[in-house]
């Protein structure tokens, strides 16, 4: 089973920036695209932010301007940063390691935490 685990959450004041990580067990993640989503509370899960294989990213309206996401093959990591953070951003960030075909499938992280502070 691949696991996925993000990291780099935390409390920042709005104005801040945060640098989030992702990092997947196994080699998979060479084959695989990633994706970072939020949710806020009492909001659906939204995507903010994705990068295919070969480092394509795609940017969410919302933080688009404001972040980057990269991925480091080597290390099996993903990250996100999101630069001027407003109390909007605060939610619950889950990476997503996946793939569409030929066999999809798809990995989620646990959460990790952003609270974004006035």
């Amino acid at each position: 089973q691949v696991q996925v685990v993000e990291s780099g959450g935390g409390s920042v004041q709005a104005g801040g920036s945060l640098r989030l990580s992702c990092t997947a067990s196994e080699a998979v993640f060479h084959f695989s695209r990633m994706a970072w989503y939020r949710q806020a509370p009492g909001k659906q899960r939204e995507l903010v932010a994705s990068i295919t294989e070969d480092g394509t990213p795609n940017y969410a309206y919302s933080v688009e301007g404001r972040s980057t996401i990269s991925r480091d093959n080597y290390a099996l990591t993903a990250y996100l940063q999101i630069d001027s953070l407003t109390p909007d951003d605060t939610a619950v960030y889950y990476c997503s390691l996946y793939r569409l075909s030929p066999t999809p499938y798809e990995y989620w992280g646990q959460g990790t935490q952003v609270t974004v502070s006035s």
